[in-house]
């Protein structure tokens, strides 16, 4: 469990402070419009309405004892940025900012963000990769370069151990376990035998991906 102070309610906002309420995480939650906290109160440890670029208010919080501070601010950009520098300058321990574009994320980590996601780019990824292939069942960006996607079991592969496949060694990847009725079962190794009623969940570059299992 962490504490976690999230500044910018709407709805990037509210859907972050629902998920982080299920992960049992301590929340303080800020925004300047009161119907905005009013609507995540059922969700967070606290809420205050306040202005985020405002240094008096930000300091009354105690920004340095939380964890992580989130600035989910997504339509006023000069916001976001004041209150992601206003963070930093009172010690925030770790700040991640929200940006829609490149050039955003680049003055975001000029101006004390320790990291930036991009939502709105993130799922148009994912979109685009998920609905282009009837084989995927679903996709992850780890870092640059580096992906999960879980996907049917190729023909070839059917009725055949991991170590028959040899995947690292042959297509560079490495598979983290498989899926069956929805339960993800990792306990898998070189006897593990892939049939054509599961999916696999595979890690490595999309381009190793693409390639082996021809997307």
């Amino acid at each position: 469990m962490k504490s976690i102070l999230l500044v910018g309610l709407g709805r990037f906002g509210r859907n972050v402070a629902i998920k982080l309420n299920e992960l049992n995480n301590e929340v303080m939650a800020v925004d300047k419009v009161e119907e905005r906290v009013v609507a995540v109160l059922p969700f967070v440890t606290n809420a205050q309405i306040g202005d985020s670029t405002n240094a008096d208010f930000m300091k009354t919080l105690g920004v340095e004892n939380y964890d992580v501070c989130i600035v989910a601010i997504g339509n006023d950009f000069q916001s976001s940025l004041e209150t992601t520098a206003l963070l930093s300058e009172l010690g925030a321990k770790r700040v991640i900012s929200r940006a829609a574009r490149d050039v955003q994320a680049k003055f975001l980590a000029r101006n004390g963000a320790d990291h930036v996601v991009y939502p709105e780019k993130q799922m148009a990824e994912w979109t685009a990769i998920r609905y282009t292939s009837d084989k995927i069942f679903d996709y992850a960006e780890v870092e640059d370069g580096c992906d999960i996607i879980e996907v049917a079991v190729p023909e070839k592969w059917l009725n055949k151990t991991l170590a028959e496949i040899d995947m690292r060694k042959k297509y560079k990847l490495s598979l983290l376990g498989t899926k069956k009725n929805g339960r993800v079962n990792i306990d898998v190794g070189p006897a593990t035998v892939l049939t054509d009623d599961i999916t696999i969940l595979v890690v490595g570059s999309y381009r190793d991906i693409r390639h082996c299992f021809d997307l």
